[in-house]
């Protein structure tokens, strides 16, 4: 066993930067930065939560990883699927302790978060789409778990959906990404279903509905400010070109690390708003 891989499992800077979404979606809902022992909370409830889902997404994956991540720690022997499920176990555990003690309304998504995540890595994930939504939601949850941390909403909920849209294409393309390895174990993804082409269009589809909900915060008056999302649309829409241009692995492989990178931008673009609103 490697000490490294508890670190490694839990994909580090996946979960650090949901937890940055997660405290700058408090930001952006009330404008400023909140109490630092708040901040704090909201972020280690993110991450632990990030982390734990990642883990244990590994503990059910092992055999898709096999083929798809043989260099993850499980298939490679750093850590055994016992150890990693009770590591998960505690990450959970932790996260919710810290949840209660921000109030009640951030406990029970968390809860929810929580799961949800465990019962996507367990079931929901081979189903066709509605693993997709799943993780969507966990994405779009993110920045509303810090609104609710703080008491307010505000553009958090804009932002949310805009998360959740383009998350539900990232997932889909995603999923073209790892057809091999799916198809290998049985798993009836959608690219598997209706074909890698099909799939991109239906990819392609929530990166439009992404960038046409991109524009809604402007009736809420943030002006021009706003202008910063600008080039996250083009971004997000640069990537729609990608995946309907090409569905080969290494083409997928770019077009939702580009989507992943919108996300955080998009959380940014909506931090400018807010702030300068």
């Amino acid at each position: 066993m490697e000490a490294r891989a508890f670190v490694e499992i839990t994909r580090p800077h996946n979960c650090i930067l949901a937890g940055i979404v997660g405290l700058l979606g408090s930001i952006v809902a009330v404008g400023h930065f909140p109490e630092p022992e708040k901040a704090l909370l909201i972020f280690l409830v993110v991450t632990l939560g990030c982390s734990a889902g990642n883990t244990i997404n590994d503990y059910f994956d092992y055999e898709i990883d096999r083929i798809n991540r043989p260099e993850r720690p499980l298939p490679r022997g750093a850590m055994s699927r016992k150890v990693a499920f009770w590591y998960a176990m505690v990450l959970f555990a932790i996260g919710l302790f810290l949840a209660f003690l921000i109030n009640l309304y951030a406990f029970l998504l968390a809860l929810i978060a929580y799961v949800t995540m465990f019962l996507y890595a367990w079931k929901l994930k081979p189903l066709p789409f509605v693993g997709n939504l799943a993780v969507a939601g966990l994405t779009g949850a993110t920045p509303l778990y810090g609104a609710i941390a703080v008491g307010k909403i505000g553009l958090a909920g804009y932002l949310a959906l805009c998360a959740f849209l383009v998350n539900v294409a990232r997932e889909v393309v995603k999923d073209i990404e790892d057809v091999e390895g799916d198809l290998a174990k049985g798993a009836k993804t959608l690219p598997i279903i209706v074909g890698k082409k099909k799939a991109a269009y239906i990819g392609t589809l929530f990166a439009f509905l992404t960038v046409i909900a991109s524009f809604l915060p402007i009736k809420a008056g943030v002006g021009l400010s706003y202008l910063a999302m600008l080039p996250v649309d083009a971004l997000i829409l640069y990537s729609a070109f990608l995946i309907l241009r090409s569905q080969e692995r290494e083409t997928a492989h770019r077009s939702q690390r580009l989507l992943k990178i919108s996300i955080f931008l998009a959380v940014m673009a909506f931090l400018i708003a807010s702030l300068v609103r």
